[in-house]
Order: C-alpha cells, then sequence, then structure tokens
C-alpha cells in the first residue's frame, strides 16, 4: 500500500514538473491581479466605505443624497455578474491602460469590483464603532480626519483587517477567470493545461496550489485580526 501511494506520487510529480516554468508564471500573474485590486481596495474602497459611513443616516455627517449615490453605485458593481462586468468595461479598460488583454488590464475590472466589496465590509466594520467613541472625539475638537484615523480606524482595525482578508480570497477566486481576457493566472493554467489538454494532475495541482495559498491568507489574516483586537489587548 506504501509502496503504492509512494509510485502514485512519483507519476504525480513527473506530469507536473515539465510545466513548472509555466505554473511559476501563472502564479505570479495571479499575485499581479490581485496585488493591484488590494492597494485599489486599500486607496478607494477604504475612503468610499468611510464615506458611506459618514453619510449614513444618523451619523455625524449625514447626507441623503450623497449616500444615495454611493450607496447606489456599490450596489449596482456587487450585483453584476463578474463575467458580464469584465465584458462591458473592455472599452475603459482599454482607454485606461491601453489594452483590453494582458494582466495590468485583466486588474482593472477586478479592481472595480475590489473597491465596491470592500467599501461595503469597511461600512459594515465603522457601524461596529460605538457611538461613545464618535461623541467622544467631537467633544475633544477632533477633525474629519482625526476623527477617522484616530478613533474610527483604530476602533475597527480588527474588523477591518479581517474583511480585507475575505476580500483577498474573492479576488483570488475572480482571478480565476481572467483568463477570458487574456489575463492569465493559475485558473487560466489549470483550463489551458489541465482540462484542454486532459492532464488531470495539472488540474489537481493548480487546485491544491489555490487551496494552500487561500488558507495562508485566511490563517494570517484572522492572526492579525486577532492581534490587532482592541478587545482583547
Amino acid at each position: 500500500m506504501q509502496l503504492d501511494v509512494v509510485q502514485y506520487l512519483h507519476d504525480f510529480m513527473a506530469h507536473v514538473m515539465p510545466y513548472q516554468k509555466e505554473i511559476w508564471h501563472a502564479i505570479g500573474e495571479t499575485f499581479v491581479m490581485v496585488g493591484i485590486s488590494i492597494a485599489a481596495a486599500l486607496c478607494l474602497g477604504l475612503p468610499v466605505g468611510t464615506l458611506l459611513f459618514l453619510c449614513r443616516k444618523g451619523q455625524l455627517y449625514e447626507n441623503r443624497a450623497v449616500f444615495s449615490i454611493v450607496n447606489g453605485l456599490v450596489n449596482i458593481i456587487r450585483s453584476f455578474p463578474f463575467l458580464l462586468l469584465v465584458v462591458a468595461m473592455i472599452p475603459i479598460t482599454r482607454m485606461i491602460v491601453g489594452t483590453s488583454l494582458g494582466t495590468v488590464a485583466a486588474a482593472v475590472p477586478l479592481s472595480v469590483v475590489a473597491i465596491a466589496t470592500y467599501s461595503r465590509l469597511v461600512e459594515q466594520s465603522l457601524l461596529e464603532v460605538p457611538k461613545e467613541v464618535i461623541e467622544a472625539a467631537s467633544s475633544m475638537g477632533a477633525s474629519t480626519l482625526q476623527l477617522i484615523i484616530k478613533f474610527l480606524y483604530v476602533e475597527a482595525r480588527s474588523g477591518l483587517t479581517l474583511g480585507l482578508t475575505t476580500s483577498t480570497i474573492s479576488f483570488i477566486s475572480y482571478s480565476t477567470v481572467m483568463g477570458i481576457v487574456g489575463g492569465g493566472g493559475v485558473g487560466d493554467f489549470a483550463i489551458r493545461y489541465g482540462y484542454q489538454r486532459f492532464e488531470n494532475e495539472l488540474m489537481v495541482f493548480t487546485i491544491i496550489v489555490m487551496i494552500i495559498l487561500v488558507q495562508s491568507i485566511q490563517f494570517g489574516g484572522s492572526l492579525a485580526a486577532r492581534l490587532l483586537d482592541k478587545r482583547r489587548a
């Protein structure tokens, strides 16, 4: 039995090793797409989510018009089927990066989804901040920027971290279908080399890679969130 397992693993790796260059290239493409989307989520999704929170009914800067517009856009993007969004954004992608094909081009629609997804999670995390914190900041004469950075983000840092972790895993999932616009990545490798060539070993290997990647991100994000949890300090 043990010899059979060893032989199976030997045969399995014999099928995989000739493609190691392509595998590493695909992993690199996935990292580029996901990395750009994470940057977009932090640079734009975080402020958008904060704006949604501040403009909500009953909050410090309540503004029904602004909230309705931003909230509507976020809802539309989040409810849009991802593949259709990728195709619909081809003209916009071509305008931004000069082409609609390639890894960087694929990161454009992925970034749009990232902004919408993380902004909603940011809003939810900030809603969990006790109102007393905002009242205390206002009574101390804190400016809007100070209120956001030194009070809201500090109180919600654990939730924001978990939200980013969840979003990152979603971005990885979305990136697997970016082969339709030449984005490459692990998913595209699995389809082209595994599924279309009937190389089941390559399919299994890419699934294992994705599982390891997702589990590592989830573990790291959960650990960071626990360490940042003010309630546990």
